[in-house]
């Protein structure tokens, strides 16, 4: 049997992450690491008018800084939800398939989930219905270190590190334009420009 491709859970993943995820016979997602920070765990990137824009999400702090990511707690002090969701509106109202697909989003950022662990695999769910990508989800039940680094994709799927995707193949963005076009933003832009094509683009 195949080994697992392990995955980092992250928000709104990005094209790389969806790249080796819907190549991958079978994946697993990282639920016992050590929460890194400054990490996809808790940021994504979209295109607005003004280039690229970082959405992140906060977390709770807790007196030891390792924590699992399992255990690792979305923070509401501040309304991120409502900042977020404006953001993405802003940015893509205008794209071909927002509408088509706003209604399954909008939850994320009426609901209150207290885990980001739970918040990321809700999201996961739907993206994969979305592409009509028939994935089993998988879980880690420890963490280890693989010797195997073609399964591993917790270290480098990075906002530091570059894309896995070497030679991107340009698509339709809103405001490309303005910008030129922007490769490995999060999923939902090439969802929302792509619509139904956005599996073949994977």
């Amino acid at each position: 049997m195949a080994q697992d491709l392990i995955l980092p859970t992250c928000y709104l993943p990005n094209l790389s992450y969806f790249n080796q995820l819907s190549n991958a016979d079978t994946f697993a997602l990282e639920k016992y690491e050590h929460f890194p920070k400054q990490t996809f765990r808790t940021r994504t990137q979209i295109a607005t008018a003004n280039g690229i824009l970082e959405l992140i999400i906060p977390i709770i702090h807790g007196k030891k800084d390792r924590v699992p990511m399992k255990d690792v707690r979305i923070n509401y002090d501040e309304p991120w939800q409502r900042l977020h969701w404006m953001s993405i509106q802003t940015a893509y109202r205008r794209s071909a398939y927002f509408e088509f697909y706003e209604d399954d989003f909008r939850p994320f950022y009426e609901q209150k989930e207290t885990f980001l662990f739970d918040f990321h695999l809700k999201q996961l769910q739907v993206l994969l219905k979305m592409l009509k990508l028939e994935k089993e989800i998988h879980f880690t039940d420890s963490f280890e270190e693989i010797a195997d680094t073609s399964l591993d994709r917790r270290k480098i799927i990075h906002p530091k590190k570059p894309s896995l995707i070497s030679h991107p193949v340009p698509y339709y963005q809103v405001f490309e334009e303005k910008n030129g076009f922007i490769p490995n933003l999060s999923i939902i832009d090439l969802l929302f420009n792509q619509g139904p094509q956005a599996k073949a683009y994977l």
